[in-house]
């Protein structure tokens, strides 16, 4: 059963970032004048020059980065190497050719460059804000038991510091991947979201590094908004115009957890949603679908959207979920 969770929390990443990926980084009302309203794969429109290099179906740095992690948590056995890390979401960068395109964000192109002219992550500030380390933790939730929390917070930590080591950066990524290990665990979304804004409050005061507002604070504030709204349009523009929906990991996240909430945890409908959100729609997209889909684990995920992910990007998601279990199992034992 965990196998189907983690296999459904990867496929639920690629299909809210590929579903996300032609309206990301464009304003709401440009999307829906552009668009009318998503509700299918498209491709990356010649105008969008975040979305230009990207076909239908195909996903984004979001789930490439969550790859490159898996990939770097394969060569390591399962254990959690920042060096190595940071070498395999280079890896993908150069080849993508990422350094020349408006795919990366701020925090990680200055991060990476820095490892590529041979820092050790160690030895990296890396204290932006952005959402990069929130955006790939789903591999982590699938990698990680969510107890104890202080252990989770710190791998969750080691794990980003390649680009983002800062206590909002942190605490993002910490309530993203805790959300999809309690799913895979079998947790109900009730349980879990009544949980996460002490999760979100812990992370951020482990090691208080900006000025940063609350993050728990901000979840609750966007899950009060779904909870009192009326209408799915009406509670994503209030979304959309009070928690906001850009690249701050104190936006995206908080806007992630609140689509969930608002899809009442369907993968399909959640994906959908956040492409019309506007802002970072492909990063909350894989965000709050990645846990829409350790929730309801790979039956969960339409068979016909999984085929169209498959045969875009040409990748075997079975692999990394058969060697996440183990490495989980491995965990979970000790």
């Amino acid at each position: 059963m965990k196998q189907t969770r983690i296999l459904g929390a990867l496929y639920g990443q690629a299909l809210g970032d590929a579903l996300g990926m032609p309206s990301e980084l464009w304003p709401r009302s440009r999307v829906k004048t552009h668009f009318g309203w998503i509700d299918r794969f498209l491709p990356g429109p010649a105008e969008n020059n975040a979305a230009c290099y990207f076909k239908r179906a195909e996903f984004t740095d979001d789930t490439a980065m969550t790859l490159a992690v898996a990939d770097a948590l394969l060569e390591c056995d399962g254990e959690i190497n920042p060096d190595v890390i940071g070498r395999h979401i280079l890896r993908w960068a150069e080849g993508f050719d990422a350094f020349n395109k408006n795919v990366l964000g701020p925090t990680s192109k200055i991060a990476l460059n820095a490892i590529r002219q041979g820092t050790p992550v160690s030895e990296l500030e890396n204290n932006g804000v952005t959402n990069g380390a929130a955006m790939r933790a789903s591999v982590l939730g699938c990698l990680l038991p969510a107890a104890p929390l202080e252990a989770f917070v710190a791998n969750v930590r080691l794990a980003s510091s390649p680009t983002h080591k800062s206590d909002l950066a942190i605490a993002g990524a910490t309530v993203i991947a805790w959300a999809v290990s309690r799913a895979i665990d079998g947790a109900s979304w009730q349980t879990i979201v009544d949980a996460l804004p002490c999760v979100a409050r812990y992370a951020q005061e482990q090691q208080i590094t900006t000025f940063s507002a609350s993050l728990a604070a901000r979840i609750e504030l966007a899950l009060q908004i779904v909870r009192e709204g009326s209408g799915s349009e009406s509670i994503s523009e209030r979304l959309y115009q009070v928690i906001g929906a850009g690249t701050s990991t104190l936006e995206s996240v908080a806007c992630a957890i609140a689509m969930v909430e608002l899809a009442q945890t369907d993968p399909q409908r959640c994906a959908v949603l956040c492409a019309n959100l506007g802002g970072d729609t492909d990063t909350i997209g894989a965000m709050a679908t990645a846990i829409c889909g350790a929730l309801h684990g790979i039956a969960g995920i339409d068979s016909d959207l999984k085929r169209q992910l498959d045969d875009a990007n040409q990748l075997d998601f079975s692999r990394y979920s058969e060697a996440l279990l183990g490495y989980r199992a491995r965990r979970e034992a000790q």
